[in-house]
């Protein structure tokens, strides 16, 4: 067992970002061509509801481990999140 098994993240750790979210996030992080091809690739892939999909999403940017894996990603989620609520 080398240096880097012992410190890389496993799958199903505490903590750890699991298959799913880790799905969300490379989904989130995609970009559409057409209106309704994101909602159908989270249906078709993910196999979720949009209302779901977004409430896992929303969970996810509060997640150290989220951040971790997708930093750039997570910090505009969160930018935007922050930016509507501030306008409510």
């Amino acid at each position: 067992m080398g240096a880097d098994d012992e410190t890389a993240p496993q799958p199903d750790a505490p903590g750890a970002l699991d298959e799913r979210d880790r799905a969300v996030l490379e989904l989130e992080g995609r970009s559409w061509r057409t209106a309704g091809a994101k909602e159908r690739a989270v249906r078709e892939e993910l196999g979720l509801s949009s209302t779901r999909y977004y409430q896992l999403l929303n969970a996810l940017l509060d997640r150290p481990e989220a951040l971790a894996h997708a930093p750039v990603l997570v910090n505009r989620l969160r930018r935007v999140r922050d930016a509507r609520r501030a306008a409510r």
